[in-house]
């Protein structure tokens, strides 16, 4: 097993850079996450931190294609394993200086710098050193030994894609959308209701066409809320007409209590208008001359 080990560990670590390396190196959001990083800061310019990124890209492309074609030569494992040395050194600072900045490990992530990119850092040092003393060939065990070389390769990819934050989206996110799904929401005593808390509601709620159309009417946060029949009722308060025939109103609207932006797409949303003096609900076309509000203005 050791020797299946360091001989497909060339293998496991080119796959790696080479991926960060293309994202870097060749990415478009290369630029946009550059300010974002702690590279930024260090080198007060996302000018110059695009360039080393791109740069640091080309390098782990180099060492990769090193590793690939001659994985018995100790030198692509050892300069893999200084650039994981310098990678650790880089996100030590930046936890330190900046730790809200994102690492810029992949150019295509802007989380904060967390245990797991320290964790993947160590696993360039640790693939570096070892394929430096690997004596056979990537080629020569999966030839030999396809089988355990297969269940290797999956481990290592499995572990790589657990300690990657930019591959949430592929695969954390849908198992906690399932979970949420069978065993319902731990929080608010909802496990096992299969509903979502308010909070979830309202953030669906607030990215919906049904809520852009009624923008113009809402003046208030979530005064009230209820359940009734399968139903989360929302209440607001807003104001319908137009300076003198302005009027108060109550804005309510209803969606499915079990959905949230990790839950469902597209939710169906019922809108109701109150009048707040006589009570009598308010016609959806003398709403129509409600004019638009205007966006405060940025100060700075």
């Amino acid at each position: 097993m050791l020797s299946l080990t360091t001989s497909l560990a060339p293998l496991v670590l080119a796959g790696l850079l080479g991926w960060t390396g293309v994202v870097k190196a060749f990415g478009r959001g290369t630029a946009q996450q550059a300010p974002k990083t702690a590279l930024a800061r260090m080198l007060r310019s996302s000018e110059r931190a695009t360039t080393v990124l791109r740069a640091t890209g080309a390098g782990e492309l180099l060492i990769a294609a090193g590793l690939l074609a001659v994985p018995a030569n100790p030198v692509p494992g050892a300069a893999a394993a200084a650039l994981g040395t310098g990678f650790l050194g880089y996100l030590g600072y930046g936890r330190t200086v900046a730790p809200e900045s994102s690492c810029g490990c992949s150019a295509s992530d802007d989380t904060p710098i967390t245990w797991r990119a320290f964790a993947r850092a160590a696993v360039v040092v640790v693939g570096g050193v070892t394929a430096a003393v690997a004596q056979d060939t990537w080629w020569s065990a999966l030839s030999g030994r396809s089988a355990g070389a297969l269940v290797f390769l999956a481990g290592a990819a499995a572990v790589l894609v657990a300690l990657s934050a930019d591959l949430d989206r592929w695969w954390l996110l849908p198992l906690r959308r399932t979970r949420l799904r069978v065993f319902g929401h731990p929080l608010l005593g909802t496990a096992g209701r299969n509903q979502v808390p308010v909070a979830a509601s309202v953030e669906l709620l607030e990215n919906s066409l049904a809520w852009q159309a009624a923008a113009p009417v809402v003046r208030s946060a979530l005064l009230d809320h209820w359940e009734d029949g399968g139903w989360r009722i929302l209440q607001y308060s807003g104001v319908y007409g137009d300076r003198e025939n302005a009027r108060p109103v109550a804005v309510v609207f209803a969606l499915d209590a079990t959905l949230g932006r990790d839950t469902g797409d597209d939710p169906i949303v019922r809108v109701g208008y109150v009048d707040a003096e006589s009570g009598e609900t308010v016609a959806t076309d003398e709403l129509n001359a409600v004019p638009s509000r205007r966006g405060l203005p940025m100060a700075g």
